[in-house]
């Protein structure tokens, strides 16, 4: 080997070495190779929680007066529409049922 290789070869074990130990005290991730690496989006606070904190609680789930008058709404709805005869199909006479025989 001359001595300009072997010189290069020195630099570059020492830089090599630094890197490293500069990762270590600080605590980064050592990417050599300079693939792609999830680290970035891993380190992240997560901000799950926080969202959901902004949304206020639904208090409609938990009243059952709501509840029974949503689904009285519902009932008449449906009703109405089964008069005009734009209901749901029986069982058995959808389109697709139609489709079979």
């Amino acid at each position: 080997m001359s001595v300009g290789s072997l010189k290069n070869a020195v630099v570059q074990a020492a830089a090599r070495g630094v890197t490293e130990a500069r990762a270590r005290i600080f605590g980064h991730v050592l990417n050599p190779t300079g693939q792609r690496s999830p680290h970035k989006i891993l380190r992240k606070k997560l901000i799950g929680d926080k969202v959901a904190q902004w949304y206020p609680h639904d208090i409609k789930k938990d009243d059952p007066l709501v509840m029974a008058r949503e689904e009285q709404e519902r009932l008449s709805k449906l009703e109405m529409l089964k008069r005009r005869g734009k209901g749901p199909p029986k069982k058995g006479q959808g389109k697709r049922a139609s489709k079979r025989k």
